[in-house]
């Protein structure tokens, strides 16, 4: 009997965990820290956009990597003075490790002076990104 209450513990734990990380994953949200965090073109390793830039932090065998890839590039691609840059998390720890970036993929929206103004752990939404940078640019 003390092993079926576990059980049903366990999967009640678990089935509360699961429905809060789904429903927290891909929304993009500002952090208390984020405004003060300034981004240059060196450590990104790319050009920021003139208006906005879309930051991915990924790794190579990342699946949810790939589809956030081509919705950040589909949208910059539509919003004129927006830059998509992707940064591989596994060759730039220092900048992980500043930024506390605990999961791939991790889009990041940065205004015209490379401030970060949203973030989103998962995969976004394209009309969430949209809408963050409506709120940006």
């Amino acid at each position: 009997m003390t092993g079926l209450v576990a059980c049903v513990v366990v999967l009640a734990l678990a089935t509360t965990f699961g429905l809060l990380r789904a429903r927290r994953d891909g929304r993009l949200r500002v952090r208390t820290k984020d405004g003060t965090v300034r981004l240059s073109e060196t450590e990104l390793g790319g050009a920021l956009g003139e208006r906005a830039t879309l930051v991915q932090f990924s790794t190579a065998f990342c699946q949810p990597c790939r589809a956030t890839r081509r919705v950040l590039a589909e949208v910059a691609g539509m919003v004129e003075g927006v830059a998509h840059v992707e940064v591989d998390a596994e060759e730039r720890l220092e900048l992980v490790r500043r930024l506390e970036i605990l999961r791939t993929p991790t889009v990041l929206v940065l205004d015209a002076n490379g401030h970060v103004v949203r973030r989103a752990a998962g995969m976004p939404r394209k009309a969430d990104v949209i809408a963050a940078l409506g709120q940006v640019v």
